[in-house]
């Protein structure tokens, strides 16, 4: 796994920031503050940027959201002093489930309150007039794990070119509370959900194949003579091709293009 000089990124991230706010015309920034570390560390560095009285957090509980969430939440917008709302979204998601898809299963009713979220924030973005800020990272975007616009809309991601890890250290070093950094990640869409759970593997080893399969361009064979066995190796690969429609714009056919 690469080594990162932490400083030197935190401040290519801020220059970014910068940059991007400005170019687009705003000088505020909004953001989803789920409690989560990827939330969190985008908070937190976007304050750093563009000054905390430019960053507004909003908190969007569904009746099933872990309480702890909200708490940590509440804890991050008081650690770094960031303006927040909290909307609770139950009535809105449940309204659709209940009058049109009771048999909905918990995939379709997570990618519900996600794109949910989403159009909160650019409602709010407007009324604010504050850029929507992304929390994904390298790890999730390569692994599909995030649903197309729901958590993956946003006008600029901030550390997108960070695997998962690279997030948690420099969580660290801006001081994201032991207690968000710790606990097991996840996008809190129903009861007893985790991340790796989900994706069927943890975000270190995840962080590794990628790393070698994106960075170092290596074959399967190769990535396996390192220790890693091919069902893992194979199940990353599967991923990236199955996620791949994500990571592009949607697709179009050109003017001339067919008969």
């Amino acid at each position: 796994m690469r080594k990162i000089d932490i400083q030197n990124e935190l401040n290519k991230i801020y220059s970014f920031v910068q940059s991007a706010v400005k170019n687009a015309g705003y000088q505020k920034v909004i953001l989803g503050l789920s409690g989560g570390i990827d939330s969190s560390l985008a908070a937190a560095l976007c304050g750093n940027a563009l000054g905390n009285q430019n960053v507004i957090g909003i908190m969007m509980p569904y009746k099933n959201s872990n309480p702890l969430s909200l708490q940590h939440a509440k804890l991050i917008a008081n650690t770094f002093k960031i303006t927040y709302e909290i909307i609770t979204i139950t009535n809105m998601v449940d309204a659709y489930f209940d009058e049109f898809e009771p048999e909905a299963n918990m995939l379709r009713r997570g990618n519900r309150m996600a794109r949910e979220r989403m159009c909160i924030l650019y409602d709010l973005s407007a009324k604010y007039k504050a850029l929507v800020v992304g929390t994904s990272n390298k790890s999730e975007i390569y692994a599909g794990y995030c649903t197309q616009y729901g958590d993956s809309a946003c006008a600029f991601e901030p550390f997108a070119h960070l695997y998962k890890s690279e997030v948690r250290e420099i969580a660290v070093m801006l001081n994201i509370p032991a207690e968000i950094i710790n606990k097991p990640p996840t996008a809190d869409l129903w009861e007893g959900q985790t991340d790796e759970k989900e994706m069927g593997i943890s975000y270190p080893l995840l962080d590794e194949i990628l790393f070698y399969l994106i960075d170092e361009k290596m074959e399967k064979t190769e990535i396996m003579k390192k220790g890693f066995s091919e069902e893992m190796v194979d199940l990353v690969l599967k991923k990236i091709e199955k996620s791949e429609f994500k990571r592009k714009l949607p697709l179009t056919l050109e003017l001339g293009v067919g008969s």
